[in-house]
């Protein structure tokens, strides 16, 4: 299982879900069975720091993260490909094989952090969501 979580700058909503799901993985112990990419399409030089300045705040250290530029070959390998809100503005990549799902989250880049935090909190939501109903395929095709 793949998933891919990519927005624009990957600077931000991608960076949250990433992490979330790296988490996420690693408390389900699937480890070997989920790989998780991220990128963008027009990637920023650097993480957004109110991003880095939330997730922080829920033990997840972004600091270090370097946004990167997402390659077709990753889409086109990915069973889930999560679009953060950019979808309708025709940026993100639209061909791939996997299922793309777009969460139309607001983009935190310049937001204060009461509503970068919203934005993360939905944001993991969402990914525990997403864990949750993979597996109950999974389990279901058993």
């Amino acid at each position: 299982m793949k998933f891919a979580f990519v927005c624009v700058q990957n600077a931000g909503r991608s960076q949250m879900a990433t992490a979330f799901a790296e988490r996420e993985r690693s408390a389900r112990n699937v480890d070997d069975e989920v790989d998780i990419v991220t990128g963008g399409t027009q990637p920023a030089d650097h993480v957004h720091e109110e991003v880095v300045d939330v997730m922080r705040e829920v033990g997840i250290d972004l600091s270090s993260r370097t946004p990167r530029e997402v390659t077709p070959a990753e889409l086109d390998d990915a069973d889930y490909v999560i679009t953060m809100g950019c979808s309708a503005s025709d940026v993100c990549p639209a061909t791939f094989s996997g299922e793309n799902r777009d969460w139309g989250l607001d983009d935190p880049d310049g937001e204060g952090l009461d509503a970068v935090r919203a934005i993360r909190d939905e944001i993991e939501e969402r990914v525990v969501a997403l864990f949750d109903e993979v597996d109950a395929e999974t389990r279901a095709n058993e």
